[in-house]
């Protein structure tokens, strides 16, 4: 189909502002990745890999019977992920020239591309050696077959995080050897230390969620550190499939609703509550697909609960504050008969110590001290991919609703090259029934489709647009833009 035959072309026809997908897939082409594994590791790597990969969850589910299944509680992974019958788009997410030439069709500027399979596997194996290699193949491979085509799109580097010092390390690789201006990471599952010592042949099997910041194994602070130093924004395009209730056995789609946004929930409140937002305040930090609703929540909750539990109102929760003689008085005159009997024990039960940890104060890495703190700590920091059929974006747009007048940094993320995409080239279209339906304004979908996902990248490196088809609109709006500023707050 032409350019000027798409619905989605026809809308960016008539927007004065570029159209920046911030979540793009390629569907890595596996044999020639694995010229990538073999070039850098040997030809040995490659069974090694292979074996790695193929002992994950996932993947042996598709072994086990559904008996096998139930009694183990596998859980059932994603499966027939990719378009077929739209044999055009399968190949355009995995043909660079392809996506290239398409660019205009889609009503797209410029996209930043996240992998597929380099998602949940390279970074996720245990043995370090592999781990990394397999990174920086698929690092080295995405930027081999995407530079040439840098004006329009550009590949996310995946960085391994098993360390800070293995992630400092190959961030500043992926940057300064390889090219790359965006990064993703994700959390790390590792064993409970307990059962690694004591039941050592079941520690895979009792694991916790390490999300690099709250209670973290490590101090990542250095490594968020380097990616300032880089002038790269952290993005997490993280799977929560086989968290809590998202475990059936059975149900792709029982699974797959709502992971993204637990998994970028998870990683949110970590940094938040971690106090990393505090202490990297240029810092820019993106999740991926999930949606922002969870975020307006997030963030309309931390405004509540901050106002009951702070440093100074939790010593109104405090046991040792009850008035003892106003309890029994108050017994006494509207406690029924079986509660006056019991008024001597009652005040007993009553008056138990109740434990407490040392720290009381759980917003203490925040150091927050007036509500706008919070405001100041959440919205500049933090932006949101959106898939342009979700219209819950609108809620991150309403002000009235939000907090202190907020809007968080909702941005469209196509999600093209995966299933949810029918047809490439009704994104834009798709994303703009927001403002056709009177869900959300022109200047918002501004915001939606280009501001926001411009200061992500650009409000930590100026530089990220130039040589691009945005270079233009972008240099204007950082000259005009005050990047820090949470939206709808007062300069």
């Amino acid at each position: 189909m032409s350019a000027n035959g798409s619905k989605s072309s026809q809308v960016r026809a008539q927007l004065d502002h570029p159209i920046i997908d911030t979540d793009g897939h390629t569907v890595e082409l596996t044999p020639v990745f694995f010229d990538y594994i073999k070039a850098i590791g040997g030809a040995g790597m490659i069974e090694r890999y292979k074996t790695a990969v193929g002992s994950r969850a996932n993947n042996r589910w598709m072994e086990l019977t559904d008996d096998e299944r139930r009694y183990s509680r596998a859980t059932c992974p994603p499966w027939w992920a990719r378009p077929a019958k739209n044999t055009l788009d399968r190949a355009t997410a995995s043909l660079p020239r392809l996506l290239h030439r398409r660019m205009d069709e889609l009503g797209m500027d410029f996209t930043v591309l996240y992998p597929t399979f380099g998602l949940t596997e390279p970074p996720r194996i245990e043995e370090e050696e592999v781990r990394r290699i397999a990174c920086r193949a698929l690092n080295a491979f995405h930027s081999d077959i995407y530079r040439d085509y840098a004006d329009r799109m550009t590949p996310v580097a995946v960085i391994p995080v098993h360390s800070p010092q293995e992630a400092m390390e190959e961030v500043e690789f992926a940057v300064k050897q390889q090219g790359f201006k965006a990064a993703v990471i994700s959390h790390v599952q590792r064993p409970v230390p307990k059962m690694l010592q004591e039941h050592p042949d079941l520690a895979a099997n009792m694991t916790y969620i390490d999300l690099l910041a709250l209670d973290s194994e490590y101090d990542y602070d250095p490594f968020w550190a380097k990616c300032v130093e880089l002038k790269v924004a952290v993005t997490t395009h993280a799977t929560g499939q086989g968290w809590g209730s998202r475990r059936s056995v059975s149900n792709y789609m029982f699974n797959h609703i709502g992971h993204f946004g637990a998994a970028g929930e998870a990683m949110c409140k970590a940094l938040f509550f971690g106090g990393v937002t505090r202490r990297f305040p240029a810092l820019n930090f993106a999740f991926l697909e999930g949606g922002v609703h969870w975020a307006c929540g997030v963030y309309s909750d931390i405004v509540g609960h901050w106002k009951k539990r702070n440093a100074k109102a939790i010593h109104d929760l405090d046991p040792a504050n009850l008035d003892r003689a106003l309890m029994r008085q108050l017994i006494g005159e509207h406690g029924n008969e079986k509660m006056t009997a019991k008024v001597d024990a009652i005040m007993d039960w009553l008056s138990q110590p109740q434990r407490h940890p040392k720290n009381l104060d759980d917003w203490a890495a925040c150091r927050a001290e007036k509500l706008e703190d919070l405001r100041d700590l959440f919205i500049p920091n933090f932006y949101f991919g959106c898939e342009a059929d979700d219209p819950m974006v609108a809620w991150a747009f309403n002000a009235k609703t939000n907090p202190m007048g907020a809007k968080l940094k909702a941005m469209m993320s196509s999600d093209i090259g995966h299933w949810d995409v029918t047809e490439m080239n009704e994104v834009v279209e798709e994303a703009h029934e927001l403002v056709d339906d009177g869900l959300i304004g022109e200047e918002d979908f501004r915001d939606y489709t280009f501001t926001n996902a411009a200061m992500l990248y650009a409000g930590m490196n100026p530089d990220f647009f130039t040589g691009t088809v945005c270079e233009s609109a972008v240099a204007q709006l950082l000259a005009s833009s005050s990047p820090k500023l949470p939206h709808g707050a007062q300069a």
